[in-house]
């Protein structure tokens, strides 16, 4: 094994659990945060050389969003066709307690230039300055996206109910 290739080696161990997850926060769907995160790689291993000696890191991250991007532009966002449909919907009761699984709901919920951040921002802990970067655009616009984005996040994530005893109770 070549130094190149044992350095990218390192640089995916090291660094693909953290871009994995930045993905599916970007994605919301494991199977395509891998896919995603494979392409990256996929990008990187042929500049493996030029990126060692640069930032490597920077560019994952860049490459994650630009393709993120590129591939909710053209993906089709219509019905979704299932095997069996539900005779009727049923209200999971613990989504409001399971914080994680309302998160990840409601940051899907955000349009996809506001998902990416508020990933970027408070999930990769990036600076302002930073996100615009990778971006590609003014550090007004990423606050003005944290803000709204925060602000419907803030709407979403409010507790709407509370498990008392096994019942439902509207919150006063």
């Amino acid at each position: 094994m070549t130094d190149s290739e044992a350095g990218f080696e390192e640089f995916v161990t090291a660094r693909g659990p953290r871009l994995l997850r930045a993905a599916w926060l970007l994605t919301g769907d494991a199977h395509l945060a891998e896919d995603l995160v494979q392409t990256v790689l996929a990008k990187m291993w042929p500049k493996w050389r030029r990126l060692a000696d640069e930032n490597p890191e920077a560019y994952a991250r860049k490459a994650l969003v630009n393709t993120y991007a590129s591939w909710w532009q053209r993906r089709w966002r219509g019905e979704v066709p299932h095997d069996v449909l539900p005779d009727a919907f049923t209200a999971d009761v613990f989504d409001a307690v399971d914080l994680e699984r309302s998160l990840a709901a409601a940051l899907r919920s955000l349009p996809p230039r506001q998902r990416t951040v508020v990933v970027l921002r408070y999930f990769e802990d990036l600076s302002v300055a930073e996100t615009a970067g990778i971006l590609g655009c003014r550090p007004g616009t990423v606050k003005s996206q944290a803000a709204k984005a925060l602000g419907s996040l803030r709407g979403l994530l409010t507790v709407n109910t509370l498990v008392d005893g096994g019942e439902r109770c509207e919150q006063r």
